[in-house]
């Protein structure tokens, strides 16, 4: 690996620095249905301007295709970066590079990273940094909150300036020796699979409707309507309303935010009514 990064030619590293520093703003500016879309597009700009130099349409499609959904934790980020920012250089000098490879390893890596990122930083890290910090603090010491900064940012950074780079050379070794070998495509399809698992998990964990509404008798409850459909599908007026609005933004160009806006009416007329 430092035999890579030995290699790397000064504007490579000098686009690594800019990469690193931009990558401070992927949740600057979040939307529902891009999450940090627009900040991955701003940190990796510098090499889409490097790598499609006098290109200009290929330049805007790798603009369009980095604003594709994206969402993980910020310290494993930059490692994303970098093993994206590798593969648009290879698209860059190969014509024939599969394209679609790009946005289904970025979707494949940014679950199983937040996952260990998460459960490592704010599950452990920053647990044990503020109970070090709260025990110094007890005593009396007015320097607990800088060192409670100190141990829990410190690790963070530096996984976030060295992922970059480890993302960036590893990325550039082994999609050249992927295609060489000529199982991109094995790649891309497998990721493309761990894409939409993620995003299934995703749709049942963050999309929910509990039914209010069941069938009474004599004032007697003789069937709960939601126990009834978890009987036959769990999660299955989620999974419907997932499908329909995709169905809707798809096939009837209907736009986010008009779909954002119908759901929020839609979810008050239905608990005034006590639906749900």
């Amino acid at each position: 690996m430092m035999h890579n990064v030995s290699h790397l030619s000064k504007e490579e590293k000098k686009l690594l620095r800019k990469m690193y520093w931009r990558s401070f703003s992927l949740y600057a500016a979040v939307t529902p249905s891009k999450q940090g879309a627009s900040g991955f597009s701003y940190a990796i700009q510098p090499f889409l301007n490097q790598f499609y130099r006098n290109r200009e349409q290929e330049r805007k499609d790798a603009m369009l295709r980095q604003m594709s959904y994206f969402n993980t934790n910020v310290a494993m980020y930059p490692f994303v970066l970098g093993v994206i920012a590798s593969m648009e250089k290879e698209n860059s000098e190969k014509k024939q590079f599969n394209v679609e490879s790009i946005n289904a390893i970025k979707t494949s890596l940014m679950g199983p990273l937040a996952g260990i990122g998460d459960s490592v930083f704010w599950g452990v890290l920053r647990t044990i940094s503020a109970g070090i910090a709260v025990g110094l603090a007890q005593s009396g010491n007015i320097l607990a909150p800088i060192i409670f900064l100190l141990l829990f940012n410190l690790p963070v950074q530096l996984l976030r300036w060295y992922g970059g780079t480890i993302g960036y050379t590893l990325g550039s070794t082994y999609i050249s020796n992927l295609y060489e070998n000529g199982l991109i495509n094995v790649l891309t399809k497998g990721a493309s699979i761990v894409g939409l698992a993620m995003v299934g998990a995703m749709t049942s964990s963050m999309v929910q409707f509990q039914l209010k509404w069941n069938m009474v008798m004599d004032g007697e409850v003789v069937m709960k309507s939601q126990e009834m459909l978890d009987q036959i599908f769990i999660g299955l007026i989620p999974l419907s309303i997932t499908l329909f609005s995709f169905y809707l933004m798809k096939k009837k160009n209907i736009s986010v935010n008009m779909l954002i806006m119908g759901m929020i009416i839609l979810g008050i007329v239905l608990s005034l009514l006590g639906i749900a």
